[in-house]
């Protein structure tokens, strides 16, 4: 019987919490649209949910984070194992 394990992609290793005004400016925008899971930000910033989670927290202000728990809290397509379509990659407005 041949199983296939299921293999999750590793995050880059040297990633630190700190992070540029850019960065910090990108990582909201993906943690907003609907269509970017958790696990595409923790691919990109090696964030996972919870960290993703403490990061808004301390960027936004309290109503707004609030706004976003809400908005997020249950949402199928922040989880790519939940959802139909399966996306890779962020794709941002341009």
């Amino acid at each position: 019987m041949n199983y296939k394990k299921e293999v999750k992609p590793k995050a880059p290793k040297k990633r630190d919490l700190e992070f540029e005004e850019f960065d910090e400016n990108r990582l909201i925008e993906m943690a907003w649209q609907d269509r970017v899971p958790f696990e595409v930000i923790y691919l990109q910033y090696g964030l996972k949910e919870n960290q993703v989670k403490n990061k808004m927290r301390k960027l936004l202000s309290k109503k707004a984070y609030d706004r976003w728990r809400k908005r997020v809290h249950g949402r199928i397509t922040k989880h790519s194992q939940r959802c139909d379509h399966k996306p890779n990659r962020f794709q941002g407005p341009w």
